[in-house]
């Protein structure tokens, strides 16, 4: 990426991430970022343990950034945009604020706001995250491109249409909540069966981790996965009856749908 300076505003867990992620990422230097929060208590842990710039000041965050990166809770978003309209103009502002819309931001930042929408999610705290972009009216090929290098240091991405992205959260943005408790479950089951629990635990979280690299790296879809370690009449296809038995796939669909519904609500408000 050209050398462009970024301003993060928010230092919570998210702009935290992002940070260093861009960082040992190499899409930027620790001198070409600054951080802009009211907290000074974590302003002063950035600048000490990544070495950025930072501000309590969000004018003087702004003057020279080129990239804007809208770390905060939808709550203080409308606050945030207010106070940063007259000065971004046409800079790139990217928002990872869920259920804060493109229009939204854009009428409050004016006709030439370029403006990419993105829905992260928690694995972006070690480097795992899966994230979703869709672009506003003015935001170029190149807008996205940059906000895609800029999260991917985190994890992976995909661009959708942003009437997408409530299914989005519902799926991968609230997904991880999910992924625990299946975890979870596995663990007390194989507890129930005699396994210590840190045993249980450390297998069961890395049996989904295995499983979900197999899906990533291989070239075999998840059914095929599937039938490779499920023998006729071994001790897979009868955990598998079970399960289908108990209607996991529609249970997942329907926490997917309740999420996405809610996520549709939240964006309305």
């Amino acid at each position: 990426m050209p050398e462009e300076r970024i301003c993060v505003i928010g230092a919570g867990n998210m702009g935290e991430a992002l940070t260093g992620g861009m960082i040992t990422g190499g899409v930027a230097r620790p001198e070409e970022i600054t951080v802009h929060d009211i907290r000074r208590e974590q302003l002063d842990r950035f600048r000490e343990t990544l070495h950025v710039g930072v501000s309590e000041e969000i004018g003087t965050a702004l003057e020279a950034a080129d990239i804007v990166i809208l770390a905060v809770k939808p709550q203080n978003m409308e606050e945030v945009l207010r106070r940063m309209a007259d000065t971004v103009a046409d800079r790139l502002v990217i928002s990872i604020a869920a259920g804060i819309t493109l229009g939204f931001i854009e009428e409050i930042l004016g006709e030439k706001a370029r403006v990419v929408r993105v829905m992260p999610n928690t694995p972006a705290l070690i480097g795992e995250g899966a994230t979703a972009l869709a672009g506003g009216r003015n935001a170029t090929k190149d807008d996205v491109a940059t906000a895609r290098r800029i999260f991917g240091s985190v994890g992976m991405t995909v661009v959708v249409e942003e009437e997408l992205i409530d299914a989005v959260t519902g799926l991968s943005g609230s997904g991880p909540a999910y992924g625990f408790l299946i975890i979870e479950a596995l663990a007390q089951a194989g507890i129930d069966q005699g396994l210590e629990a840190e045993d249980a635990l450390k297998l069961a979280a890395q049996t989904m981790l295995g499983a979900a690299k197999l899906c990533l790296k291989g070239d075999r879809t998840p059914a095929q996965l599937t039938d490779m370690v499920t023998s006729p009449g071994g001790t897979t296809v009868e955990g598998i009856k079970a399960l289908r038995a108990g209607k996991i796939g529609e249970t997942i669909a329907a926490a997917v749908e309740a999420a996405t519904q809610r996520s549709k609500e939240l964006g309305r408000k």
